[in-house]
């Protein structure tokens, strides 16, 4: 109540580092997060079953599973927001190097699991999608260079950081997954926009993604359906998009009922991709709404709080991470309601997923992190030592 009334307390010299994290950390955002985690959960027991059935396994195999790779995720985030901003763009770059890495490997070591796109590391006991740590890693490096170009004498960083962004594409594109490929391309032209990128170069960029989008429409068998299926005027009711379309049809205002939904029984992804179809049923427009306020409420308090930093790097990461924390959940709800092709993409916290939900831990640990309230002075002082 009383960051609400006066504002975050500013951390004093000296203080422990429970104190002072807890003093400075936007714990509203916080508490969101894992208001989102307690909803997949929840959402997670009636969802899994059907799928844990049919897989011969425990009926809440995958909650377990999710509970257990959720409570990793929100340990890694509250142990990373607890970092300075120079010690967040280590472990980015060190997670960055590792995840591209991995993500070059793919072609050769890793497997599709029968979807079709070879994305993942199977490890026996679980599998690693490189991209998901690969995100928050490239969106800090890029800030980095990013910021560094704007210094007097600085090296050409805007450039370098494209370049970089345009093999993680060729990478990604090469899975395929132009979901991902698209989320990081937004998160660069977020940054690139908010360092001051003329008009012109952001309206060039805009016609080479319509042109990059046409080229592989005609080129991707896979990508040419997603897009078909997407602007066809009748919908498949036994596609998962016809099933999950339904599913929300179904639930109106305040659901069908706890436990009486049908959409699960059917979505082989229920539980991942489509887990706010099965909301939407189930708990109605209530919860779904209540879910859209907590992803706005961190991405507009992050924006919020970054709008006071002076730090180029800061302001450019964190806005990176919040946008493309945001980007992701607007997706995978455009893509339930049809708004949207279908990405393959998961609900930041709710869906099931273990790389999807410490991946996240350790980019809202990082947007934590940089959003923390640090002494800077008033504008005015700023402005009268230059």
């Amino acid at each position: 109540m009383t960051e609400m009334v006066y504002g975050a307390v500013e951390p004093r010299a000296g203080d422990p580092i429970l104190p002072k994290w807890w003093r400075t950390v936007d714990r509203w955002s916080m508490s969101a997060v894992m208001l989102l985690f307690v909803i997949g959960l929840l959402l997670g027991l009636a969802a899994s079953p059907p799928l844990a059935g049919r897989n011969g396994l425990d009926a809440f195999h995958y909650v377990e599973r999710q509970a257990f790779f959720g409570g990793v995720a929100l340990c890694v985030m509250l142990v990373v927001s607890m970092l300075s901003p120079q010690l967040v763009r280590r472990l980015a770059v060190v997670g960055f190097l590792a995840a591209f890495v991995a993500l070059a490997l793919l072609p050769f070591l890793g497997t599709d699991f029968g979807k079709g796109a070879v994305r993942w590391y199977s490890l026996g006991f679980a599998s690693v999608q490189p991209s998901e740590f690969l995100k928050p890693g490239f969106i800090v490096v890029a800030a980095w260079l990013m910021a560094a170009s704007q210094q007097i004498h600085g090296p050409p960083g805007t450039s370098w950081s494209f370049a970089l962004c345009l093999v993680i594409l060729g990478l990604l594109v090469m899975q395929p997954d132009f979901g991902q490929a698209a989320l990081v391309l937004f998160g660069w032209g977020v940054m690139y926009f908010v360092s001051g990128a003329p008009m012109l170069v952001l309206v060039i960029m805009a016609g080479l993604v319509v042109l990059g989008g046409t080229l592989a429409y005609s080129s991707s068998e896979h990508f040419a359906r997603r897009i078909d299926g997407f602007l066809s005027t009748e919908v498949d009711p036994t596609t998962q998009l016809g099933y999950a379309t339904n599913a929300i049809r179904e639930g109106g205002l305040f659901g069908v009922g706890v436990g009486e939904g049908q959409v699960k029984w059917s979505l082989p992804d229920a539980h991942t991709d489509f887990i706010i179809a099965v909301a939407a049923e189930e708990y109605g427009l209530v919860l779904v709404l209540a879910i859209i306020a907590l992803y706005s409420s961190i991405v507009i308090r992050s924006l919020l709080r970054l709008t006071r930093e002076r730090d180029p790097f800061i302001r450019l990461a964190g806005t990176g991470l919040a946008c493309m924390f945001g980007a992701q959940a607007m997706i995978n709800m455009g893509v339930a309601v049809r708004l949207l092709p279908a990405k393959g993409m998961t609900l930041p916290f709710v869906s099931y997923g273990g790389s999807s939900l410490i991946a996240g831990g350790i980019a809202l640990g990082m947007l934590l992190a940089l959003t923390r309230t640090r002494p800077q002075g008033e504008l005015g002082d700023y402005f009268r030592r230059r």
